[in-house]
C-alpha cells in the first residue's frame, strides 16, 4: 500500500526513502493535493517498458486499421521497393 505524505516531509529524505523500499511508493502533497510519486529505480524502468509496448501496439493497430482500408502492399511490390528482390 503507498505512503501518503506532505512534501514538508522531505526534511527527512532519508526516513521517506526507507518506506520507498517497504511500501515501493511514497506519494507527496503539496496544499493537500497529490504532486509527486517516488518509486523505485526498477518500477520506473518497468513502467517505461509497458508504455513503450503500449505506444507501439497502438501504432501497430492503426498501421493495421489503415491497411485494411486502404489496400495491402504484394509481398513482391514490397522487396522490389525495398531492394530486396532479384
Amino acid at each position: 500500500m503507498p505512503s501518503i505524505k506532505p512534501i514538508s516531509d522531505l526534511r527527512n529524505y532519508t526516513d521517506v526513502l526507507r518506506e520507498v523500499d517497504e511500501k515501493k511508493r511514497v506519494y507527496l502533497t503539496r496544499n493537500g493535493h497529490g504532486a509527486y510519486a517516488i518509486m523505485r529505480i526498477e518500477e520506473a524502468d518497468e513502467l517505461d517498458r509497458v508504455k513503450a509496448m503500449y505506444h507501439l501496439l497502438t501504432d501497430l493497430k492503426a498501421a493495421e486499421d489503415e491497411a485494411q482500408k486502404s489496400g495491402w502492399i504484394e509481398a513482391d511490390v514490397l522487396e522490389k521497393e525495398m531492394g530486396i528482390s532479384d
